[in-house]
């Protein structure tokens, strides 16, 4: 990851068949692959979860991706809430 000072946050719900697919994987290999930090998780509501940390050009193809899911999923709704990077992260964990 870059300097924090150059990263912003971006805490991200995810809606649709996300569960269940190897959603959380998925988004763990494509953020490891672009150097962010943060994790993923399950929610009860059937929801996926994401709090990540990185470049905003960097975490707006995340996003992209993120978006399309891996083979079985079906997004139907990605949040997304901005914010300033907190540099707790070191790696991209599955929780």
């Amino acid at each position: 990851m870059t300097d924090i000072g150059d990263s912003v946050r971006a805490r991200i719900l995810v809606s649709g068949r996300v569960q269940g697919v190897g959603y959380r994987a998925f988004t763990c290999r494509m953020a490891v692959a672009r150097g962010l930090t943060g994790g993923v998780e399950n929610l009860d509501s059937g929801q996926v979860a994401v709090d990540v940390e990185g470049g905003r050009v960097v975490l707006e193809e995340f996003l992209a991706e993120l978006k399309k899911g891996p083979v079985g999923a079906r997004v139907t709704q990605v949040q997304v809430e901005w914010g300033d990077a907190t540099g707790r992260y070191h790696d991209f964990t599955i929780w």
